[in-house]
């Protein structure tokens, strides 16, 4: 199942968050209920990031190449595809070409 094409009815936060001198960027989109969700871009690159809470990543557009810690392999995503990641563990993501646009859902 891909990723909504939008969320109605939330609160986008304009302040953005940057990571590896602008190669990730995302704006969190806070829902009535509380939940959270960040809406994003990765740039070429391999980067790393750590979880504390259980993540959904869904990709909107573009690939990438996803290695979860402790898992021996990378396995490649593309749009409409998604990959979840445990709470208080992290993830190594690499584009290739393009840009990667994902949803990120907080889980539990």
């Amino acid at each position: 199942m891909p990723a909504p094409k939008d969320f109605p009815n939330v609160t986008a936060v304009t302040k953005a968050n940057i990571y590896f001198e602008g190669k990730v960027v995302s704006h969190s989109i806070l829902f009535a209920d509380g939940s959270k969700k960040t809406l994003g871009l990765i740039y070429p690159g391999e980067y790393h990031f750590g979880t504390e809470k259980a993540e959904r990543m869904e990709i909107v557009a573009g690939n990438c190449s996803v290695k979860i810690d402790g898992a021996a392999d990378r396995t490649n995503f593309a749009a409409g595809q998604h990959f979840d990641v445990p709470a208080k563990s992290g993830f190594d993501i690499a584009v290739s070409g393009g840009i990667c646009e994902y949803v990120c859902s907080f889980l539990g």
